[in-house]
């Protein structure tokens, strides 16, 4: 296997991690954003407020997304096997 290979691998490593990840990021991010926002306007400034409903929109999202990620990761692996036997 040579350096375009490798470097072929690592970038479709990298693209699949980023796949996998972004929903549930995005999701942590928007309600975060969104809790923030209630907090600045009504000038509640409870900390553990926003870990609530951020645990819960990822925790939804996780299940959602769980069979596309699970895809994802099953194709690369299929892929990173085939390589792996190629040499």
């Amino acid at each position: 296997m040579g350096g375009a290979e490798v470097l072929d691998l690592a970038r479709t490593a990298i693209w699949v991690t980023i796949k996998i990840a972004a929903p549930v990021m995005l999701a942590g991010l928007a309600v975060g954003f969104v809790v923030s926002l209630f907090q600045a306007l009504t000038q509640i400034q409870e900390q553990t407020l926003a870990f609530i409903p951020k645990i819960l929109s990822i925790f939804i999202v996780l299940m959602l997304t769980l069979p596309f990620m699970a895809d994802s990761l099953n194709s690369f692996m299929v892929t990173l096997s085939e390589w792996i036997i190629r040499g």
